[in-house]
């Protein structure tokens, strides 16, 4: 091995200093997402990772009560950091497509991070985490600009669950195949058929607000059976109002 030069000795030494001044709860928490990312689920021991963190194993106790807590510590800190990797775009030129670059994301994030993103969904009954409910609102926010471009095909509720879980499915059926079943036309396939289960291939209704929402409904009012006469005349009128946007009130 050839001798380190002073840089490296002053680089290893700044590390280290940095790692010392990092609060302990959030060196143990990147102690154990390493050695869960370099050696698997099972690497992450108490001992190990006190060890890592060069912490006492009795601090793993005092900081997260056993190991199950710093193992929810770390799953959330993988939440946190896909979290942050998310870029949302407020108006996107084409919804659908912002879809697909959403969807992607997540799940490039999850081919990434496979021992992670496996401990991060491996406790579907756990409640949900801070972060994983921040990213499911990003996605909410995602499916509501296409609810109000007239893309949605089912409600934004089903329509976030739909998305979720096709990804969620897709990481997780890619990481339980061996390498060489690994066909990349699975990914794109699923996400395809997410696009087409959620959005339709044009928008349902061609101006964006509630004036355009208006008219569509308004057109398709005379072919539903489920409202009264006095019910549909009634919905009529509003609709009536909202179609003007205003104009003539």
């Amino acid at each position: 091995m050839p001798p380190r030069s002073h840089g490296q000795d002053a680089s290893a030494a700044t590390e280290s200093d940095s790692a010392a001044t990092r609060p302990p709860r959030q060196r143990v928490i990147e102690a154990a997402a390493d050695l869960l990312a370099r050696e698997g689920r099972d690497a992450v021991t108490t001992r190990a990772v006190a060890v890592a963190a060069g912490l006492q194993p009795p601090a793993i106790y005092r900081l997260f009560g056993d190991k199950d807590g710093l193992l929810e510590a770390v799953a959330e800190h993988g939440f946190t950091t896909f979290l942050a990797a998310k870029h949302v775009d407020p108006d996107p030129q084409d919804p659908v497509d912002d879809l697909r670059a959403g969807w992607d994301l997540a799940v490039e994030f999850g081919l990434a991070n496979p021992a992670l993103y496996s401990l991060m969904y491996s406790e579907p009954t756990e409640p949900a985490s801070p972060a994983f409910k921040a990213g499911m609102e990003i996605l909410r926010g995602r499916v509501r600009r296409l609810a109000a471009g007239g893309w949605l095909r089912v409600d934004e509720e089903l329509a976030a669950m739909i998305i979720h879980a096709t990804g969620r499915g897709a990481v997780l059926t890619w990481l339980s195949l061996p390498e060489d079943r690994r066909n990349p036309a699975l990914l794109t396939s699923l996400r395809e058929s997410m696009v087409s289960a959620v959005t339709h291939q044009e928008p349902a209704v061609q101006s964006a607000g509630p004036a355009g929402a208006a008219r569509a409904l308004r057109a398709a009012l005379p072919e539903q059976t489920a409202l009264s006469a006095s019910e549909q005349q009634l919905l009529r009128e509003w609709l009536e109002r909202l179609a003007s946007d205003g104009r003539g009130a």
